[in-house]
């Protein structure tokens, strides 16, 4: 399957002198990007790179920056977010059989080339997905949990006894 916003560089057109590969998503795939991700929407999403060939791989190395909309993981009122993402990224023939890899802080994500090509628009959707807070909070989250009984990220008032913890410890 093609992914959604998907950019190809053929590896066989990368040489080892650095080049620079701007992409940027068009209205529709943005639309699709927001559906997959479970966004409201996806505003802008544009990438930068600066891509050359070494002995282990393809290096991709750049910025992802993107304006979304996301819906408050409390209220569901829109919020807009900005993804502003430094990239540094290897592309691999293979990543062996290995089924753990330890990676120290130093270490680039390393993903696979597949039909001999790199996809820098898919690890720029990728990049802005990951980027994104799973659980956004918009300005009126705190309100409208005190409304819903939620004291603190642990504890609800519920039932006869709720507020008697606050009574009892003198708030």
């Amino acid at each position: 399957m093609t992914p959604e916003f998907s950019r190809p560089e053929r590896v066989d057109t990368i040489g080892e002198g650095e080049r620079v590969v701007a992409i940027e998503a068009r209205p529709e795939e943005r639309a699709a990007l927001a559906r997959r991700f479970g966004l409201v929407a996806v505003e802008r999403l544009e990438a930068t790179y600066r891509v050359r060939r070494e002995a282990a791989g393809i290096l991709a190395r750049g910025q992802v920056t993107a304006s979304v909309v996301q819906a408050c993981s409390v209220t569901d009122e829109p919020l807009t977010v900005g993804v502003d993402e430094a990239v540094d990224l290897r592309f691999v023939e293979s990543l062996g059989d290995a089924e753990e890899v330890e990676l120290d802080e130093t270490a680039l994500d390393t993903i696979p080339i597949e039909g001999g090509a790199v996809d820098l628009g898919e690890a720029a959707a990728e990049t802005m997905a990951l980027a994104l807070d799973p659980f956004p909070r918009g300005p009126n989250a705190a309100a409208a949990l005190r409304a819903a009984g939620v004291v603190s990220e642990d504890e609800v008032e519920m039932g006869p006894f709720a507020g008697l913890k606050a009574r009892l410890e003198g708030r």
